[in-house]
């Protein structure tokens, strides 16, 4: 019995002296500090550490020796190391201790199972060393890996998402280094730039500024941008495609800073924007265009005009302004119709612009009326070579629906400088010049001199009697109504007219210019304001129980860079009792091509007070979308000019169209003003113009016919 036990005791010896080995201090680390062998995994020392992580005991885990059995048993061994490991993470932790020689450190993450039977995450970092008696041993440092593993665990979810919604959103992603290489692109990237895949993309986009861009200074500016602000938003852009073809992209970008500040990348999207530009582009042109003859319309003109002025500034050179009117516009017209009308304003259009060098403008001012501007002009002769070729291009025959047409020009000049300083007055010179060479005889040129043409003198005429039209009461307020697809009336439009005993009735279109120009307009307004207001509370007795009627004034430009004029707004609805909901403000597209800052604060006063703002002759001057969204309106109304051709259908309704589901996609309401027949009407209608105004449905009425017209069958009148 004793020399059975003697190898039991001396192993039993050798452990004590293993366990003894290890520094006591050393059982209060943090985490599993043990010491067990190498293959069959018996511990030989465990810290208290060990206890607190796997739930067992220390006699759990080194079992019993000899003198701790009472009756001198047999030693009982504990629980074996290996045990304490997950079945599937065993092979990995032996694998790693086996590959490792002796002095030799590994380091290995498993599962430990706990006494209760759960996992836990932990990291083991041991050496392999030789006992005294040369016996293969295992010191080993297990710690807690949970909270990591978990965050591990989440980082790599998070990555997965984000790797996801990289490789699967619609819009193109991106990562670049800062000299300009693709890290990453989405398959959204590859296609919007024709690459068969992303990766094809990133090894053959090397050198963005170089490859990409059009323009390659844009890569500098992305750059600037991205720098300075960290970020870059709405970058527009040409690029050129793998196919050579060139579209517009919008990038949106920011810098990715490491944990110590390190820029890493940039990352950020791409939008294929061609469309979006070209569509832009369009309602640009449109905005600066006749839609006739395609020619620049006043705004852009005026823009032209003021251009070759200040080139002649700094060369010392000349600009000439020239008006051209064609003559017997009006009997061709009338006789031939519309039609034939429209043809010769357009094959004129293209006479007058062969006409001119490259450098050169001609404009269409409006109806039958052409303004050249003939820039750096060295002399008078050069000039009047210039238009005599013109003279020569409309007096050619025009053949338009098989028939022979001869029409003649006339032509007013000013010059600059010497005949005005400022663009309104050189066109208002060589207008007034024109219609001397009128006066002459049709069919010849004039330049402006101070005693020309009497014009000048009937605007001093004119003039004078418009400054006491007020005090005089020949000033009087039509009210022009408004109705919906069913005839039901919406309101009306304040129409201001002027009737002189000697002059006769003036339209607004001579005198309004006029009190502009001499400050009589404000005065003028609050006249228009007060009347409009104090007819519309009258209203609602011609139809009892009806949505109550709006009425709408059309305010000068001019105006809205007046700070007060919400304030006198204000007064005169407190003044009338109207409410302000129910007034409309008509403000002309000129308006916002001043101060708009002053122009944007001034509508959005208005609208503090309740007050509905409508954007008047909308298509006819130089608004841009970013104007319209800018703006806080409420009414967006179709000039008159598109409305009278929309009734052959076609291209003519290509712009109101646009208009109408522009003002749609901007919850705005849609006025179409100028409708004469049922046929413009219904064409308008059937693409979703809620209101109509013009002569089909009623002219401008005095305030006792709005009352009746109120009062009638308005269905049947539009039928």
């Amino acid at each position: 019995m004793s020399a059975c036990l003697k190898p039991t005791r001396a192993a039993v010896s050798r452990v004590r002296k293993g366990r003894e080995a290890c520094p006591l201090p050393l059982a209060a680390i943090d985490g599993m500090l043990l010491r067990c062998t190498r293959d069959d995994g018996v511990f030989l020392f465990v810290s208290e550490g060990c206890c607190e992580l796997s739930a067992y005991s220390r006699t759990d885990l080194l079992g019993k020796e000899i003198g701790d059995i009472a009756g001198g048993g047999a030693p009982q061994s504990g629980v074996s190391r290996h045990q304490l490991v997950h079945p599937d993470d065993r092979a990995r932790l032996t694998g790693a201790i086996a590959a490792t020689g002796e002095g030799g450190r590994y380091r290995v993450r498993y599962r430990l199972l706990r006494r209760d039977g759960t996992a836990l995450n932990v990291r083991e970092s041991g050496v392999v060393v030789r006992g005294e008696h040369g016996e293969w041993l295992v010191e080993a440092l297990v710690e807690d890996d949970s909270t990591q593993v978990a965050s591990e665990r989440d980082r790599l979810e998070a990555e997965l998402r984000y790797r996801s919604m990289f490789e699967n959103l619609v819009v193109g992603m991106f990562r670049t280094t800062a000299d300009g290489r693709y890290l990453a692109a989405n398959r959204a990237l590859a296609r919007l730039y024709a690459y068969p895949t992303p990766e094809a993309l990133v090894g053959s986009l090397c050198d963005i500024a170089a490859r990409l861009y059009v323009e390659t200074g844009r890569r500098d500016e992305f750059m600037r941008q991205i720098r300075e602000h960290g970020r870059v938003v709405d970058f527009v852009s040409e690029v050129y495609r793998a196919d050579g073809v060139r579209i517009w992209i919008a990038e949106n970008a920011h810098a990715v800073h490491g944990s110590s500040g390190e820029l890493l990348y940039y990352e950020g999207t791409v939008e294929d924007v061609t469309e979006r530009r070209q569509y832009q582009a369009r309602l640009e042109h449109q905005a600066t265009h006749d839609p006739l003859t395609g020619l620049p319309n006043r705004t852009l003109l005026e823009d032209r005009l003021r251009q070759a002025m200040v080139a002649a500034q700094r060369g010392d050179g000349r600009v000439a302004c020239a008006f051209v009117d064609l003559d017997n516009f009006k009997y061709v017209n009338d006789s031939l119709g519309h039609a034939a009308g429209d043809t010769l304003i357009i094959e004129s259009a293209r006479r007058l612009r062969e006409a001119l060098r490259g450098v050169d403008t001609v404009a269409r001012y409006g109806g039958d009326e052409f303004v050249l501007v003939l820039a750096d002009h060295g002399s008078l002769n050069q000039a009047i070579g210039t238009l005599e070729r013109v003279h020569r291009a409309i007096n050619a025959p025009f053949f338009i629906d098989g028939r022979e047409l001869r029409i003649d020009c006339s032509i007013g000049i000013s010059l600059y400088p010497g005949d005005g300083d400022d663009i309104e007055t050189l066109l208002r010179h060589a207008n007034a010049a024109m219609h001397h060479a009128k006066e002459l005889g049709k069919g010849q040129f004039q330049f402006f001199t101070g005693e020309l043409n009497s014009a000048a003198h009937q605007r001093l005429a004119l003039e004078s009697a418009l400054r006491g039209a007020l005090d005089a009461s020949e000033l009087s307020v039509v009210y022009q109504p408004k109705v919906d697809p069913f005839g039901n009336c919406c309101g009306f439009e304040a129409l201001l007219r002027w009737h002189n005993e000697q002059l006769g009735d003036i339209s607004p279109e001579r005198f309004i210019p006029l009190a502009e120009e001499i400050g009589l307009i404000e005065p003028m307004t609050d006249f228009v304001l007060r009347a409009a207001c104090c007819e519309a509370l009258g209203w609602r007795s011609a139809q009892p129980g009806a949505a109550p009627l709006s009425v709408a004034v059309n305010l000068s430009a001019r105006l809205f860079s007046d700070d007060s004029l919400a304030a006198r707004v204000a007064a005169i609805l407190a003044e009338t009792g109207l409410p302000a909901t129910r007034l409309e403000v008509e403000i002309t597209e000129s308006a916002l091509l001043g101060d708009f800052t002053r122009t944007a604060a001034s509508i959005e006063s208005l609208r503090v007070l309740g007050v509905r703002i409508a954007l008047d002759d909308f298509g006819t001057g130089y608004s841009s979308l970013s104007y319209l969204q800018k703006l806080p309106l409420d009414i967006v109304k179709i000039d008159r000019s598109f409305v009278s051709r929309c009734e052959h259908g076609g291209e003519a309704m290509a712009i109101p169209r646009a208009i109408i589901s522009l003002g749609r996609s901007l919850h705005l309401r849609i006025v179409a003003e100028g409708v004469e027949n049922a046929r413009q009407l219904a064409m308008l209608a059937a693409y979703g113009c809620e209101e109509f105004q013009g002569y089909l449905i009623a002219p401008p009425l005095a305030p006792a016919d709005a009352l009746a017209f109120l009062a009638g069958d308005l269905a049947s009148q539009i039928r």
